[in-house]
């Protein structure tokens, strides 16, 4: 019989078991940062209608996403799990009680050209607050916290939340008599940081936007405001008065900013940036963008913002909303790549191995059950191997105990314990034994998945 080639599609990621331990370890931190915020799990269907996830419908979501019919039935993956979210709100309604918070980390689908970062298939961690009616500016400042204290709980140290709000966009803008442009406008700064000043300016000015040189010099010259946060915010000052939604944007952001510090975020952990616009048309107020300060060139690793009407397409009801997603899976990718990953972690599948060193298997058997209900994954090995071989076992799923149980252990009712990292064995009681090993593994379990290298 011919044998198929086994392979991977272009685009989608596998691990091997270490690093699957350590993308599980994400995930687990995620989910526990998010539970701190009153945040609920949500899980939607990775297949929904196509007239459903393409409700908006046009542009390039549609080209990317993975279609395909049952039967009669026209069915898509979802390419994200704001949409989705959108419809479940819309169904459950009557159910659900405001505001809503939610979280989902899923699987989503695009079928976009593979590069290097770039999936077709990847994890999306997202958050979510939907008010019903009207929704408290709080919650646009307390989202930038959680994404602060998200990126620690992993080990991210040297990373910026950058702020903005699109009212403040949308109001300069309208000054300049250029409100119909507004949209092209913001999409074409929103690539200031990829592509440079000079080329934005060259974009404003060709023939698709049609900007005059004096209009394009004073977006350049608005987007090019800096300082520190409050710096920052006295320039804008000097505009208001003139728009309305100017105004009403910049007391948005002045309380974001102000709430940021009361939610415990470091000034030096977020900034306000007038650059930062996200190019869907899709968000109507504060708008975040969050970088690794040491690779810029990563681009944005988590973003999102404040949305007026989340699901006007599936329901007259006024739902709106804010929220952040992270990329799980470019962010994994991207770490890996430069070496940030926690070696020490621990990653084997079991904290420990127990040998049997007796015919009768008895006394290890009723070892590995205390074990397991002091909460330690253990695994029995019995496998009829040789000695040699059953150490290199653990030695390379990277086990942090090996016991050994022999006759002599047995009669003294305690156990051999080796530490696989130091090398250095002891015999103890069981019940000592059982304290020592938990001990030290919630001391391991307390490494973070991720490691930035220390500068000088």
């Amino acid at each position: 019989m011919s044998k198929v080639q086994p392979r991977t599609l272009s685009g989608f990621m596998e691990l091997l078991p270490a690093r699957q331990a350590q993308f599980d370890r994400m995930v687990e931190i995620l989910r526990r940062t998010y539970g701190l915020y009153g945040f609920t799990p949500l899980d939607t269907p990775l297949i929904e209608a196509s007239e459903v996830l393409l409700a908006k419908g046009g542009g390039e979501t549609e080209k990317q996403i993975y279609r395909f019919m049952k039967g009669d039935t026209d069915l898509s993956l979802r390419f994200d799990l704001t949409v989705p979210l959108a419809k479940y709100v819309a169904q459950n309604y009557g159910h659900l009680t405001f505001p809503f918070r939610r979280f989902q980390i899923g699987k989503v689908y695009r079928g976009e050209r593979a590069q290097r970062g770039r999936f077709r298939e990847f994890y999306q961690a997202d958050i979510d607050v939907i008010g019903d009616g009207r929704l408290d500016i709080t919650n646009e400042a307390e989202i930038p916290a959680i994404i602060y204290n998200t990126f620690t709980a992993l080990g991210l140290r040297r990373f910026q939340i950058r702020v903005n709000n699109r009212k403040i966009l949308n109001g300069f803008y309208a000054m300049l008599g250029l409100t119909n442009k507004a949209p092209d406008i913001m999409r074409t700064v929103d690539k200031l940081d990829k592509i440079g000043p000079n080329k934005v300016k060259e974009l404003l000015l060709a023939e698709d936007i049609g900007l005059t040189g004096e209009a394009a010099d004073e977006i350049l010259k608005f987007i090019a405001i800096q300082g520190d946060n409050g710096q920052v915010l006295t320039a804008l000052e000097d505009y208001r008065g003139r728009n309305e939604r100017f105004d009403q944007g910049l007391d948005e952001l002045t309380t974001v900013v102000k709430y940021l510090a009361a939610f415990g975020v470091p000034e030096d952990h977020f900034a306000v940036d007038l650059t930062i616009a996200r190019g869907l048309d899709y968000y109507t107020g504060t708008v975040y963008e969050t970088t690794m300060l040491d690779h810029p060139e990563i681009g944005s690793i988590c973003s999102g913002g404040r949305y007026d009407n989340l699901a006007e397409y599936y329901t007259d009801k006024q739902l709106p909303g804010v929220g952040i997603s992270i990329g799980l899976t470019r962010l994994f990718y991207v770490l890996s790549e430069q070496g940030m990953l926690n070696g020490d972690m621990n990653t084997a599948p079991t904290d420990v191995l127990i040998l049997p060193m007796t015919d009768d298997l008895s006394p290890a058997i009723s070892f590995a059950s205390r074990l397991r209900q002091a909460g330690i994954r253990t695994q029995l090995y019995t496998e009829q191997k040789k000695f040699k071989q059953k150490m290199s076992y653990a030695d390379k799923l990277g086990v942090p105990y090996v016991v050994f149980l022999g006759e002599d252990e047995v009669r003294l009712g305690a156990v051999s314990v080796k530490d696989m990292i130091s090398g250095e064995q002891n015999t103890l009681p069981l019940d000592q034994a059982v304290v020592h090993m938990k001990n030290d593994l919630a001391v391991r379990a307390a490494l973070l998945p991720i490691r930035e290298p220390d500068r000088d």
